[in-house]
């Protein structure tokens, strides 16, 4: 599988000779497969190994990869963590084991282009206002539509600073990830999020399609979704404490929630034999449906149908709503690390 732009850039050879140590953070649960294909990306890129560090933090009772892993050299650390510590308190003991200036965090089900940890550190460093810097995800070979719809939203911004940067690859130095203290603990999901805008207190967060990875672990299924969102959601009100809400975040809260309270009195409206409310109940429920789906429609550049983005949207406002709800009174177990 090629994977994004391998083309190096001028000033690689420079940096090889003078770059800090770099530590690889991979939190990890359940599925061996995926892990091994990132750590085989982490050790093709075009850029000198000598300074990485591979830190895999594991929830799993065993962990056998060096059969699988040619690692070059590449020290690769393993440390097995509780099941019922969150993926922040994972990565924050990461952190505390490794020796880096630079930290790069992976989730275990990513496949890095060759040329990421180079672009990274270019991108990182060509502005000093810069603290956080991720790369943009890209379908892997003959994608379904569900997964060319989650990297169309995955990429609605690029090229540009952002509010926030999903936790799937995110690149910056030790001091930034002090200032803010780390990732909250306290958060099941969302915790990306409040990481992220943490950073973006002290700068610029950046997202660049000059380097790219493949989600391996990418929603495939719409059942395997509707279970995820489920347990994405569960954290969304805990994620809002200590924190400035932007208003363009706001509405992704109220909407799953309202859609499910106007799909509840259409429902009472059509037991109670009231077709008027039943119909203008439905209406207002599509309307932002609708709108949603054409916007997202226009993300994919049309090469998804309509019909599976406004499924997508049926199913995905319904679950987080669920989730949200459901996370007021308890936390859903999850069956892998994102």
């Amino acid at each position: 599988m090629e994977i994004g732009n391998t083309t190096e850039t001028s000033n690689t050879a420079e940096i090889n000779n003078t770059v800090a140590k770099i530590s690889f953070i991979i939190p990890h649960k359940g599925r061996q497969e995926f892990l091994i294909q990132t750590l085989e990306s982490i050790i093709a890129q075009n850029f000198d190994t000598s300074p990485f560090e591979i830190l895999v933090i594991t929830q799993n009772e065993s962990l056998a990869i060096a059969e699988h892993v040619n690692s070059n050299q590449i020290p690769i650390k393993i440390f097995f963590q509780s099941p019922d510590n969150t993926i922040s308190a994972l990565r924050n003991y990461g952190v505390t084991q490794a020796e880096g200036e630079y930290l790069a965090f992976l989730d275990a089900d990513v496949q890095l282009s060759n040329n990421w940890l180079s672009c990274m550190i270019n991108t990182l460093n060509e502005k000093t206002e810069r603290k956080l810097v991720s790369a943009a995800q890209i379908n892997s070979q003959n994608a379904p539509p569900l997964e060319q719809i989650r990297t169309a939203l995955s990429n609605a911004e690029l090229d540009c600073n952002v509010n926030f940067l999903p936790g799937r690859n995110l690149f910056l130095t030790r001091d930034v990830f002090n200032e803010v203290k780390g990732f909250p603990e306290h958060l099941i999901t969302c915790e990306d999020y409040y990481f992220t805008d943490q950073v973006h207190q002290l700068g610029k967060l950046y997202y660049t399609s000059a380097a790219s990875y493949v989600h391996l672990g990418e929603d495939k299924q719409y059942n395997e979704m509707y279970k995820k969102e489920i347990w994405r959601g569960q954290s969304n009100l805990q994620s809002i404490k200590g924190r400035k809400i932007p208003l363009r975040e706001i509405p992704s809260f109220i909407i799953p929630i309202a859609l499910f309270i106007l799909f509840l009195i259409g429902v009472l409206a059509t037991i109670s034999n009231n077709p008027v409310l039943t119909v203008i109940s439905f209406i207002l429920l599509l309307i932002p449906v609708g709108l949603y789906s054409a916007r997202l429609y226009h993300l994919t550049n049309k090469k998804v149908s309509f019909w599976h983005v406004f499924k997508f949207y049926l199913i995905y406002f319904p679950a987080r709503a669920f989730g949200t709800l459901g996370g007021v009174f308890k936390s859903f177990s999850n069956t892998g690390i994102k």
